[in-house]
């Protein structure tokens, strides 16, 4: 079983330390409303509880359901810290012309690109944005995810944007669905028909206030990249945002140093995104400001780019996590998938990467109900992965797969 005890982000030499953060089999776990309440030796439990098969509620007491694993493993719910679960539209034909040398910027300008998204997403009802929504949440509870953060972005209007949200905060309320954080994303890209001075002034002056408004967002984020927002323009919407009550995220440094790590120091925002080109002395700064690196390896995997030094990261000391980036280029949801690529594919170790997909991006997403999660502990929100085998390193050894026999989603155990 993994078990990841204690309080707060990993960095270091601790995110892989087995002694630490793993408890040999035989163990067993009391759960109680929700809660995690006691761990301890299996034996002392069973004799304490009783015994059944895994199917059957204890006859005795029927207050009690006593599941046998039958030595299978055990890691907590995955919290996947970065997505942009809804819109519509289908993208697919941009592959080609990524493969004939063109670049983001040049796919944008052929009629691809987000904006192409946000028309489709403009079209689309609430109601056929949560239909959306719930199959994709189902897909990511599939492969373990417990809780998301979710993001706005690709209605890029005031009413498109709240509609979003909106389509959000249904999706919080379904049964068996992971728990959302929401996130306002407005500031993604420009829409047609304005220029960026435009869309910025519509921003401050009319969407932020209406986000403040509906208040379903919980934090606000920017695309601070050359050729969409400025460093300039990235402060002034986020510095209004923490005015409004809301918690920071950036998206920085995805295709080049374009100077949002300092940003995100100067800000203090809990997690700067992709950050894939960020310096070695701006993540140092994030670092010492107690900012969060948050990797996204789906999309370099998917735009056909390399990924960052992830060991050298844990190297300089510095916390950092994965999260799927599920968007229209890079469509998955599968954390044991980002996690087969940290592994199979750059020499991170299988417990470091669960550390990046659990404990850490925990810290950076909290729970809707204010308990610990992405961490099996007493106290801890009783979220966990049945692997589908005894040992807990399969969990991110089978891409293409889901690799868990089952999932508890606060206290309920629901089999795949």
């Amino acid at each position: 079983m993994a078990h990841l005890s204690g309080k707060g982000s990993l960095k270091g030499s601790d995110i892989s330390d087995i002694d630490l953060l793993t408890r040999s089999a035989g163990a067993g776990i009391v759960v109680e409303n929700g809660i995690i309440t006691r761990i301890d030796e299996s034996k002392v439990i069973e004799e304490e509880f009783g015994r059944e098969n895994i199917h059957q509620s204890n006859t005795t007491n029927h207050e009690n359901k006593i599941y046998s694993l039958q030595g299978r493993a055990i890691i907590h719910g995955l919290v996947d810290s970065h997505t942009h679960l809804l819109w519509s539209g289908d993208r697919s034909r941009e592959v080609s012309w990524r493969q004939q040398g063109h670049s983001y910027s040049d796919i944008a300008s052929m009629g691809g690109g987000i904006v192409s998204t946000v028309e489709a997403t403009r079209q689309s009802s609430q109601t056929e944005l949560v239909e959306l929504g719930y199959k994709r949440l189902r897909s990511s509870f599939r492969n373990g995810s417990t809780h998301l953060e979710i993001k706005s972005g690709y209605g890029l209007s005031t009413d498109s944007e709240l509609k979003l949200l909106a389509a959000g905060q249904e999706l919080s309320k379904i049964q068996h669905l992971p728990s959302i954080d929401q996130t306002w994303l407005g500031a993604h890209a420009v829409p047609k028909g304005n220029t960026r001075e435009e869309y910025v002034e519509e921003i401050l002056s009319e969407q932020l206030p209406a986000v403040l408004d509906q208040g379903i967002a919980r934090s606000a984020d920017v695309f601070c990249e050359p050729g969409w927002f400025t460093v300039e323009e990235s402060e002034d919407i986020l510095k209004q945002s923490k005015e409004g009550g809301l918690d920071l995220r950036i998206h920085i440094d995805e295709f080049v140093d374009g100077g949002g790590g300092e940003l995100a120091a100067d800000l203090k925002v809990t997690s700067a995104d992709h950050c894939h080109y960020t310096n070695d002395d701006a993540r140092i700064r994030m670092e010492e400001a107690g900012v969060n690196c948050g990797f996204l390896p789906g999309t370099p995997y998917s735009m056909g780019e390399q990924w960052p030094d992830f060991n050298n990261i844990t190297e300089q000391q510095l916390t950092w996590s994965v999260a799927t980036d599920f968007n229209p280029n890079c469509r998955t949801l599968s954390l044991p998938f980002i996690a087969s690529i940290l592994v199979q594919r750059c020499a991170v170790s299988p417990l470091a990467a669960l550390v990046a997909c659990s404990r850490n991006p925990a810290q950076t997403t909290p729970h809707p109900k204010g308990v610990n999660h992405g961490i099996i502990e007493e106290g801890a929100v009783a979220n966990l992965n049945i692997v589908d085998g005894p040992w807990w390193q399969a969990w991110c050894q089978q891409p293409g797969d889901s690799p868990f026999h089952a999932t508890m989603l606060e206290g309920e155990l629901i089999f795949h």
